[in-house]
């Protein structure tokens, strides 16, 4: 490839909704996206997704067919101040006599903006200064401040399918400058699809990598093999741009799991030294001592919940400290995973049977109409009981006897299992 040439990713970056591939569910036929544009008013929103599948492909897509005035920030290097001033620049533009609508202000990861940043676009959203289109990989919810989110919707991106990512092969081997002069020859795809993994900008970077990687005159051979290797040999090519975040948390949660203290702070490591997002982190760590601690040590949980609390009062670089503590004793801390396979158990068994009713001894009945149905009757107070506890019915009547949660195989449970053996089974 020429140096003077941009990466292929770049190069068949969609100009228009008509060469963009996937989220057929916003930009199809009838989707909220495409009425928009056709229809020329844009409303503020939010793009949730993860990494490579167009938000701001489709952000720049909606400035350009309505002829707004288009603003980037990124939350990674802007402040309060850099907001400021790209404001002004949009109520400038707003009040041109050249203007042709409210400009776009895209705001890329803006799930790494803190309270007074997001704050300090509220004005601007709300007098309609600008139209804002933030995109962000994690959960808005989370994220984003309660008043920015009443003032714009969220629209959910998905993974691209396989036969988007075939569409997207297509076209780059058709369409592009340098591909579509080579001999290429494909042989098999299912490396190509698996390491893309949904992500386009992946593909393409991969592709790239192959034609660079082929000397000229010899054919690109896009085979499993060929991939595959290719990869091993240059680990980055498909993740430009801090794509690892997906694969490295995943290798961090996964340490801790399988009880590996030295991998988990390793992989610790790599996501501070990459610059994610610390809060982030915590709430894998809350996440991770909830599910495959649970438990087997119940003060997992409050020292994880403690360590964000932490976190968010001192911030980074000491914020390092508390991540590593609790990482460690997470690591080292017995597993166990029955909580959540009981609530999930719980959920499927509510999905399976519905909105059971519930035994008339353990309604309420606030009035008297209620008691004379019988709400309430014969209802056993436990702390009336030798031991504060008194066999009685508490399922619905069809799910009697189902079990739901199951104790794994360690000390603090076994108590527990002790405990509700003796109570419910004793004769």
């Amino acid at each position: 490839m020429s140096l003077n040439l941009p990466p292929l990713a770049e190069r068949m970056r969609p100009q228009s909704l008509d060469d963009y591939i996937g989220q057929s569910h916003l930009v199809g036929p009838g989707g909220v996206v495409r009425r928009m544009i056709q229809s020329g008013n844009v409303a503020s929103f939010i793009l949730w997704g993860p990494p490579g599948v167009g938000k701001t492909t489709l952000a720049r897509i909606i400035s350009k067919a309505t002829g707004n005035a288009f603003f980037t920030l990124s939350a990674v290097t802007s402040g309060v101040k850099e907001v400021r001033e790209v404001l002004d620049r949009c109520k400038a533009e707003a009040s041109s006599v050249f203007s042709k609508g409210r400009p776009i202000l895209f705001i890329d990861e803006i799930h790494r903006f803190n309270k007074a940043q997001q704050d300090s676009l509220l004005g601007a959203v709300e007098n309609g200064t600008v139209t804002l289109i933030g995109a962000t990989t994690e959960n808005p919810s989370f994220e984003v401040i309660r008043p920015l989110l009443s003032r714009a919707q969220v629209y959910t991106l998905r993974p691209l399918e396989e036969n988007d990512l075939q569409h997207l092969l297509d076209r780059a081997l058709a369409e592009d400058e340098i591909l579509s002069r080579r001999d290429v020859k494909v042989e098999s795809t299912v490396a190509l699809f698996r390491f893309a993994g949904g992500d386009a900008r992946k593909l393409l970077n991969i592709l790239d990598l192959l034609e660079q990687s082929t000397p000229h005159g010899e054919p690109v051979v896009i085979s499993d093999e060929n991939v595959t290797s290719s990869l091993q040999e240059n680990p980055a090519a498909y993740d430009k741009g801090g794509e690892m975040h997906y694969d490295i948390i995943s290798a961090f949660i996964k340490s801790i799991r399988g009880s590996d203290p030295d991998a988990a702070v390793y992989w610790l490591a790599r996501m501070i030294a990459g610059g994610e997002d610390p809060e982030f982190i915590a709430r894998r760590l809350a996440i991770l001592a909830a599910e495959d601690i649970g438990l087997a040590n119940p003060n997992a949980l409050l020292l994880a919940n403690a360590t964000f609390d932490i976190l968010r009062k001192i911030g980074m670089p000491e914020g390092r400290i508390p991540l590593a503590e609790c990482t460690v004793y997470l690591a080292n801390s017995p597993k166990s995973n029955s909580a959540y396979m009981s609530i999930d158990a719980a959920l499927a068994k509510v999905r399976e049977t519905g909105d059971l009713p519930v035994p008339l001894h353990l309604r309420n009945a606030p009035t008297s109409l209620m008691k004379d149905m019988g709400y309430g009757a014969d209802y056993k107070y436990a702390h009336d009981y030798p031991g504060n506890f008194v066999r009685q019915q508490f399922l619905p009547d069809r799910i009697v006897g189902t079990r739901f949660w199951h104790a794994c195989r360690n000390p603090q449970e076994d108590r527990l299992e002790e405990m509700r053996r003796s109570r419910w089974e004793a004769k």
